[in-house]
């Protein structure tokens, strides 16, 4: 009825630009009123487990694809995160230079039963505030590979803290260091290398390698719109493998090795979001359990080992007259245990 009416008193004037703005105004009306149809679906890959609680083989699973312009299509779980049903979501962010001074242009979330797509350059800031609560709730685990620059995005452009995160390229290391197989400190696995490990997926993502180069010759190829069949093969393939490799990750790692996952996520998330509050606005990094060091002093590399310097930024580390590393020493003086 509200868009009937607005669409009449629109017609009863004689611009056609007003008329043509009219019907835009009312199909976009209507497709947000009306229930979200699929665009597509996508092969779901999730561990099947065995009478002793481990993963023995694997099964797909049809999901519908959704691509999201309205807060209004993303499900309750996502809006209103609750203790009483915790999610654990695959997550990835695409833009243009995605960092503080990009633009950030879609967020792909895995659900364990739909793929969404949302589409923040048509949605805009009120969809990535809906998105919010999601990203920096304590009851949404989000998997993602690198999370370090999807979280600069999301907190300079948007004042988004990227929380709770399992990061695979992290977890990758540790089950690494696990085996006695520790990779050197500037060598992280890209997305191809950890899928292609049987340890975790094994399975051939090169596609991945094809978009590359189409962002190298094109850095405005997740700006354009209507989506082609590349982009979101592309933007679901980033995702939907996660929950498996989630999986395959909390049945490898012992409890030290969580540990060290969950601190190293929380720092990645804030390495490159520094900002003169020292991180007041942050949730608090995971405390340290005494059973992990007995003897009551966390290993030093343990702290060392999550800086990630980017080229020509050594002097936002250090601070002026080396007040950072003052703060940081002042830290770990006080960290709380329990």
């Amino acid at each position: 009825m509200l868009a009937n009416s607005w669409a009449l008193s629109l017609l009863n004037t004689t611009s056609t630009v007003a008329l043509e703005a009219c019907y835009a105004s009312v199909s976009l009306i209507y497709s947000l009123m009306a229930p979200l149809p699929p665009s597509h679906t996508a092969c779901l890959p999730l561990p099947a487990y065995s009478g002793n609680g481990k993963v023995h083989d694997t099964f797909t699973l049809p999901v519908p694809i959704y691509i999201v312009t309205h807060a209004s299509q993303l499900p309750k779980e996502l809006l209103h995160p609750s203790p009483d049903k915790q999610l654990v979501i695959g997550f990835d962010c695409e833009g243009v230079n995605l960092s503080r001074y990009g633009a950030l242009c879609i967020i792909q979330i895995a659900t364990s039963n739909a793929i969404y797509i949302v589409d923040v350059t048509v949605g805009g800031k009120e969809l990535i505030n809906a998105c919010k609560p999601a990203i920096e709730s304590a009851y949404v685990t989000k998997v993602i590979h690198d999370c370090k620059r999807d979280s600069e995005a999301l907190y300079h452009q948007f004042g988004i803290k990227l929380y709770n995160v399992v990061d695979t390229q992290i977890a990758y290391s540790l089950v690494q260091e696990q085996e006695g197989l520790a990779q050197p400190a500037d060598e992280c696995v890209s997305f191809i290398g950890l899928l292609a490990d049987h340890r975790f997926c094994g399975i051939s993502y090169l596609e991945k390698k094809d978009i590359r180069t189409l962002l190298i010759q094109d850095p405005m190829y997740w700006t354009y719109r209507p989506f082609t069949e590349q982009m979101i093969n592309s933007a679901v393939d980033d995702v939907r493998f996660l929950l498996y490799v989630y999986h395959m990750i909390m049945e490898q790692l012992n409890e030290q090795s969580l540990w060290k996952l969950a601190v190293r996520g929380a720092l990645h998330c804030r390495c490159f979001c520094i900002v003169n509050n020292r991180y007041a606005d942050w949730p608090s990094i995971p405390s340290v359990s005494g059973d992990f060091f007995p003897s009551g002093k966390v290993p030093e590399q343990e702290i060392l080992s999550v800086i990630d310097v980017p080229s020509g930024k050594m002097g936002c580390i250090i601070g002026k007259k080396g007040a950072t590393i003052q703060f940081i020493k002042e830290s770990c003086k006080n960290f709380h245990w329990r």
